[in-house]
């Protein structure tokens, strides 16, 4: 039977070490890569509704008025935030 020395076995656990970081840095890079698909289609379909409702491509233009509507319809009373979330406008997104 042979013993590994102490040395043997310390560079077996730092390998060990190595090989875990190595496996949650990956497994975090995939979880970032997911979210950042999620978020580009969260944006994207809203970008679509937008163009839905004003039944044209928009403009650059029609960006900063979007922003400022918005912007100004919290200042007013937070309208917009309200009817975001407001579970009886819409319905369930699920139906």
């Amino acid at each position: 039977m042979t013993t590994r020395s102490y040395d043997e076995r310390l560079k077996e656990l730092k390998t060990k070490v190595e090989q875990l970081k190595a496996q949650e840095r990956d497994l975090t890079k995939r979880h970032n890569a997911e979210e950042r698909k999620k978020r580009t289609r969260r944006l994207i379909e809203l970008g679509g509704i937008v163009e839905s409702v004003l039944g044209r491509p928009t403009t650059d233009q029609d960006k900063v008025r979007l922003l400022y509507f918005l912007k100004l319809q919290e200042q007013k009373g937070s309208f917009f935030s309200k009817a975001m979330n407001d579970e009886s406008v819409g319905g369930d997104a699920n139906d």
